[in-house]
């Protein structure tokens, strides 16, 4: 496994959980932090974790520096294949599968975007929820991870499943839950 004889591994909420499989797997402890470099540099900090991901590809390699890397992430990789000694095919192979839907909901502007987030947790409090960006929602073998944009009255419904479908599924599901909940709220305003 790739994090062998790491005390640990951090990304953001929004990567595949893959990572903390893989990271588990191998008898170490996966953190997650708030989307963001420096979120994930903070958290790495926090927990001595020796590798971070943001996402794009680069991978955050304390030994070198606290920046996210992609040349670091290739010769990681390079150097991991080469020990494995088989083709990048069966190395993938060796990795769980999990498919990702990003989508995003138009709000209008007079909804309280915030008020449906916490709705949203509230909604799914029998679920492990983090809310430490925005409302992730773990489900047994999925998740679906909600963020406000800074810029726009959006809400970005990210859901990751172990095929396509399901993760669609569950990102229509929640789409359809945060409709009727703004319906509700612009009713009750």
């Amino acid at each position: 496994m790739f994090f062998e004889n790491t005390p640990g591994a951090v990304s953001n909420l929004s990567l595949t959980r893959a990572l903390r499989d893989v990271t588990e797997a191998s008898g170490n402890q996966y953190y997650s932090s708030a989307v963001g470099e420096v979120n994930v540099v903070v958290q790495m900090k926090a927990v001595h974790a020796i590798i971070g991901g943001e996402g794009n590809g680069g991978i955050i390699y304390p030994e070198l520096h606290y920046g996210r890397d992609a040349l670091v992430g290739i010769a990681l990789f390079l150097t991991h294949l080469a020990k494995f000694g088989k083709s990048t095919s069966m190395l993938r192979a060796s990795y769980p599968n999990y498919f990702i839907s990003k989508n995003k909901i138009e709000l209008t502007p007079d909804l309280n975007v915030d008020e449906i987030l916490s709705r949203m947790a509230q909604k799914y409090e029998r679920q492990p929820v983090n809310t430490i960006d925005g409302v992730k929602i773990e489900f047994d073998t999925s998740w679906v991870h909600l963020r406000k944009s800074n810029t726009e009255p959006i809400i970005r419904i990210y859901a990751e499943a172990e095929n396509m479908s399901t993760a669609d599924s569950l990102a229509n599901k929640i789409i359809g839950d945060i409709k009727e909940l703004s319906a509700e709220l612009l009713t009750n305003s």
